[in-house]
């Protein structure tokens, strides 16, 4: 088997790159044009590497035939705010992914959707409800659910998921900087032995998946025939307050959390995904609590540290 990872330089892409050669022993390419990904993440990859941008002419050439692609490529900064830059690198990219597969006839096409469709919608979120994102990555993720069923609907012969991840964490998102998960933010600051940061009064609950769970579920939606989108989360929120001590224990630490003022006027105060269409659709079950994706995390940056 072939696959193509786009944005495999990046977080979750370079993770899914990874364990297709290590667990599936497939062929591998990743496209990336290294704006946000970093080569490190790549540090021992034994695939191929091409470093074009998804709207630059001629890389579907130099991918050539594969049976499945994995599309992670995307602005992820949620605070960007140049709307004319996310709509055209995370939408317009899109449809240049689709298009190849329907020039090249991929058989299955995986997407990063975004939990950032919900904005502050009602939880538990559902992939019915009506998106209301916050800000422009969230309304271009939304789009791009949009471009996906209306592609589905004309390309039947290609399998086509969307998966909505919630907030991941874990191995490989130290070269987003700051728009890594605050678990690797407070996990540096506690580890410079300060006070972990978080916004008044740590009660603000996040729907935390661990990367594993991640790519598990990327895997699982080879096996999905037709159009769907997923949530692919945890399904069970927890509040920074909870982050801080399991990072504390994970640590063995005992920092009290330094409250500051959160300075964002679009913050999504609660994510909680309904599981019930992944569980269906990917057979997807998640295996990491956050205590224990924590505790997994801290000993592989430990490694490196």
């Amino acid at each position: 088997m072939k696959y193509l990872v786009t944005g495999g330089a990046g977080f979750v892409g370079s993770n899914i790159a990874f364990a297709l050669r290590r667990e599936r022993k497939a062929e591998v390419t990743v496209l990336d044009d290294f704006s946000s990904g970093h080569f490190k993440n790549l540090s021992g990859f034994e695939g191929d590497v091409i470093g074009e941008d998804l709207l630059s002419p001629g890389w579907f050439a130099k991918v050539g035939k594969v049976d499945a692609v994995f599309h992670e490529a995307a602005v992820t900064d949620t605070t960007v705010m140049d709307q004319k830059k996310m709509m055209q690198v995370n939408v317009e990219g899109f449809k240049a992914v689709l298009a190849f597969a329907a020039q090249y006839g991929v058989k299955t096409v995986v997407y990063a959707s975004s939990a950032g469709v919900y904005g502050n919608g009602k939880c538990p979120m559902t992939e019915d409800s009506a998106p209301e994102p916050e800000n422009v990555y969230g309304f271009s993720k939304a789009i791009m659910d949009n471009v996906a069923r209306d592609f589905a609907s004309a390309h039947k012969d290609i399998a086509l998921t969307g998966l909505r991840y919630f907030n991941v964490y874990g191995p490989g998102e130290a070269y987003k900087g700051k728009v890594a998960s605050m678990m690797y933010q407070l996990y540096l600051q506690m580890k410079a032995g300060k006070r972990p940061r978080i916004f008044k009064f740590g009660e603000q609950m996040r729907d935390f998946v661990y990367i594993k769970d991640i790519v598990r579920a990327n895997f699982n939606a080879l096996d999905a025939d037709g159009f769907g989108v997923c949530n692919v989360a945890s399904g069970h929120p927890e509040n920074f307050n909870k982050v801080v001590d399991c990072l504390n224990k994970a640590m063995g630490l005992d920092l009290a959390p330094e409250y500051i003022e959160n300075p964002y006027a679009f913050y999504q105060n609660r994510t909680h995904a309904d599981l019930r269409r992944a569980k269906t659709r990917l057979n997807y079950r998640p295996e990491w609590n956050l205590e224990n994706g924590i505790a997994d995390y801290v000993k592989e940056l430990e490694k490196k540290l």
